[in-house]
């Protein structure tokens, strides 16, 4: 899972215990069979992959990040029976299904380019520098059919060859940076490493300023806020639980131009 889950023991090496060995939870669930890296399990119906995997006995080290988000610590490979498809998901939010094969995909390794961010300009001709590769692209889109966030990942890469680097950062926005686009990929790209080189040549360097942002940034450089810090600071845990609770809250529906009766510190 980004690495690693691995069967959990018990604090004596001595008196370690096997998966199989292990009672299982009594549940009222309907129990289905998957196959975790290889070996068969019997698992609650409904549980999600890395619910399944858990309650197998897999205790997960690293690489389960969020556990229930868009992390991408949890990228995950599967076939299903009767299915010559190779499919993909994140295991906190895929259900497992009957007879399923599975396996979890640890850090994968796509070489990332070194550089120092603060030298490199808003140019296509950089990323070009950076990752040669690019151009290897052969349009098969494997890159898009494997990811598990519907990101037009192809698309991203014709956008960066063509030198658009504004459309490359937005048809990658919602990247997780999982790496499994670089698993199928024919012409060994590490297209979320340039994808998220676009994203931040973008954000920083061709995005427009927003204006209201350098104005709170200037408030906080001249100390407005210096103030009400050193009053929190000061007070107890009570007193800031108190202030918490009674604080102005945000209607649901409330406008863009919604502002506090308070408006001390805006």
């Amino acid at each position: 899972m980004s690495g690693s889950a691995d069967r959990d023991k018990g604090d004596n090496p001595a008196e370690e215990t096997t998966v199989e060995e292990k009672a299982a939870p009594e549940v009222s669930q309907k129990m289905i069979p998957v196959y975790v890296m290889g070996r068969r399990y019997e698992v609650p119906e409904g549980f999600t992959i890395m619910k399944a995997m858990e309650y197998a006995g897999y205790k997960f080290i690293r690489g389960c990040g969020c556990r229930g988000g868009i992390c991408g610590a949890c990228s995950t490979v599967y076939r299903k029976p009767g299915d010559y498809h190779l499919y993909v998901g994140l295991a906190c939010q895929t259900v497992a299904e009957p007879d399923m094969y599975l396996t979890q995909i640890p850090f994968y390794p796509a070489n990332r380019a070194n550089y120092n961010f603060e030298e490199l300009k808003p140019a296509p001709e950089e990323i070009f520098k950076l990752y040669p590769e690019v151009f290897r692209c052969v349009a098969c889109n494997s890159c898009t059919k494997v990811c598990p966030m519907d990101v037009q990942v192809m698309d991203v890469i014709a956008a960066i060859k063509k030198g658009d680097i504004a459309k490359a950062a937005t048809l990658s926005f919602d990247c997780i940076q999982c790496g499994l686009c670089a698993s199928r990929c024919m012409g060994d790209l590490p297209q979320y490493h340039i994808a998220q080189l676009a994203r931040r040549l973008y954000g920083s360097r061709i995005a427009p300023r927003a204006d209201h942002l350098e104005e709170a940034a200037e408030a906080v450089r001249q100390g407005k806020y210096n103030k009400m810090l050193q009053e929190l600071m000061g007070m107890g845990i009570e007193d800031l639980k108190i202030l918490y609770q009674e604080r102005e809250i945000e209607p649901e529906m409330a406008g863009e131009d919604w502002q506090p009766a308070e408006k001390g510190y805006l």
